[in-house]
């Protein structure tokens, strides 16, 4: 394993800085050049120390120059602007770096990490909404096992309430409450619900039967156990079977319902209110926050019991951290859900720091993402307004996907084809989607998405197929050049090995941040300039043989580098398309 250059060139300079006295006034600041002609990287932080000291900052930046230690690793340091330092770095470093150690990445601070991501209600199918979260939170949790964390998946499912005495009752109303029958009906879920929300909309009676399926629920009535469970089953099938086709992490294991937590909820409401965190106010169970504990203007309070004694989500979300943090020992929480979720996640980890059921040490961090939106620019819906269903819009890119490879491939025989367009039909969905910034809502369109040009996944898929193809072309295999020498004598051949060195250094960006789409923006980059290093450097028709296998090991290392980046988006190479 070895250390990214950004950490490197932040240790070098910041000996130096110690070194003249002047580390505790500012920051190194490095940060990547975005002007190629005027380096690789710049130090920006003695300008900071130029004027706290109210010296020349140019002659302290030269100082900085003749004093660091750094000729194994910079062809040329200079002093640009009011005391910038340019840093191009030796083209014989970047060879030495460009080894198979170079994709050896690991966080700095190991930590036990729980993602909450996907969490659908079980009372009803999962809507195209659910495709964020459940690919996002994939993405981090492929990202952080990756830098070496322990990673514990977590999908909150909704399984427990109102709505579930609802369905049952609606159950026992159509003398469908044997095995089989249950199944048959729920066959589609969406309709199920839809049945049954009209009779408890619109007749009192059946209601208050709802409502009494509820408390026979939650006091352990075998025969209402019974139903809620073989209902839970069929609904989880449902799920695992979209996250099978998204080709995700997931497994049924991972679900851990609301129910879970039915035993502690009590308990937690008790504790809160001796420790005076939650107060009466109408009969409620609430906490109240000033505005400056949220840093928000509202002052909603957070309600964890009702009037009537009713728990909510937030008395079971708080039940959920006491279980992670004081039985699952984590130290991480991440809870990927949508931005509209901001306040009620604010008052969670606020509430639970009051109770002391967090540590302060504990971090705690809401990955918020925006709304997929129709090509109207509003939430996406069917033409009707309804919801669209998770699996039919899969079934959806999956079909027009086929097309597109048949049209491509029209001797492929039919098995060959749909097998492509599966991959390749989920692959564009979910990279469309990770390769936006996820706290951005963005516009779904098919079209779009099934390009071949383009920050997409056909195009990214395509770049490693053509990389591929070189090896199969000369019967060589990829993992046999991925550590031999590089020697850059091109441009282009810089260019590439320039960023194909930064890929440590970005994924520990995207985990720090958790963000998928610095990721996405990578390896395009990566694409495109492998495009323009195959066009201007001959490899297998190369001069010399060490150009030949210099330029094999950076197509290696490039095809190396697509297919772990797009494995850590949850998305499968392929190798002819």
């Amino acid at each position: 394993m070895q250390t990214t250059i950004s950490k490197l060139l932040e240790q070098r300079f910041r000996v130096v800085f110690d070194r003249l006295g002047f580390a505790a006034l500012s920051p190194v600041a490095l940060k990547e050049s975005n002007r190629p002609e005027f380096g690789d990287y710049q130090v920006n932080g003695v300008m900071g120390v130029a004027k706290d000291l109210q010296v020349n900052p140019r002659e302290l930046a030269a100082k900085v120059i003749a004093a660091i230690d750094i000729k194994d690793v910079v062809s040329k340091l200079e002093v640009a602007g009011p005391g910038f330092i340019n840093i191009t770095l030796s083209n014989e470093y970047l060879g030495q770096m460009l080894t198979e150690k170079l994709l050896q990445v690991a966080a700095e601070k190991l930590q036990k990490v729980v993602i909450d991501y996907s969490s659908p209600n079980l009372a009803k199918e999962m809507h195209a909404g659910h495709l964020r979260s459940t690919i996002i939170g994939d993405a981090l949790v492929r990202l952080y096992e990756y830098l070496g964390h322990t990673v514990i998946r977590r999908n909150h499912v909704g399984d427990w309430g109102t709505q579930f005495g609802m369905l049952v009752a609606y159950l026992l109303e159509t003398k469908r409450d044997t095995e089989n029958d249950l199944a048959l009906e729920l066959s589609d879920l969406e309709d199920f619900y839809r049945k049954a929300k009209v009779r408890f909309d619109e007749d009192e009676q059946f209601a208050k039967v709802a409502r009494d399926c509820v408390v026979k629920l939650q006091s352990g009535d075998e025969k209402i156990l019974n139903l809620w469970r073989q209902f839970v089953t069929v609904s989880l099938t449902h799920c695992q079977k979209i996250y099978d086709r998204l080709h995700t992490k997931l497994t049924s294991e991972d679900a851990v319902g609301e129910s879970a937590y039915n035993g502690l909820l009590s308990e937690i409401v008790n504790d809160l209110v001796t420790k005076k965190i939650a107060v009466d106010s109408d009969g409620a169970k609430c906490v109240f926050f000033t505005p400056e504990e949220l840093k928000i203007s509202e002052e909603a309070p957070f309600i964890i019991q009702k009037q009537d004694g009713a728990y909510l989500y937030s008395t079971t979300d708080i039940a959920a951290v006491y279980d992670r943090i004081k039985n699952l020992h984590a130290d991480h929480l991440i809870y990927v859900i949508d931005a509209r979720q901001a306040l009620h996640l604010k008052q969670l980890f606020a509430t639970v720091k009051k109770a002391g059921i967090s540590l302060p040490e504990t971090i705690m961090e809401h990955v918020a993402f925006g709304t997929m939106l129709g090509e109207d620019n509003k939430p996406f819906k069917t033409r009707s307004g309804g919801t669209i269903k998770l699996m039919a819009l899969i079934d959806e890119a999956v079909l027009r996907a086929t097309v597109i490879v048949r049209e491509r491939n029209p001797a492929w025989p039919a098995d060959k084809i749909n097998k492509l367009a599966e991959i390749l039909g989920v692959a564009a969905m979910k990279y469309a989607d990770l390769s936006k910034n996820r706290a951005s809502d963005y516009v779904f369109n098919f079209d779009q998405m099934l390009a071949f040009d383009g920050n997409t996944a056909p195009y990214m898929l395509y770049a490693y197929v053509r990389i591929s193809s070189i090896f199969k072309k000369t019967n060589l295999a990829i993992n046999d050049y991925l550590n031999k020498k590089i020697v850059i004598t091109e441009v282009a051949e810089r260019n590439l090995a320039l960023h194909l060195a930064k890929f440590s250094d970005r994924l520990l960006q995207a985990a720090e941040e958790n963000y998928p789409h610095y990721i996405c923006a990578y390896i395009y980059d990566l694409a495109v300039l492998f495009m323009r290093f195959y066009e201007a450097c001959p490899i297998i028709k190369s001069a010399t043989q060490v150009e030949h296998d210099s330029r094999l090991a950076l197509a290696a290392l490039t095809a190396k580098v697509l297919k772990m980046s797009l494995d850590l988006l949850g998305i499968e190479v392929v190798e002819q398309m």
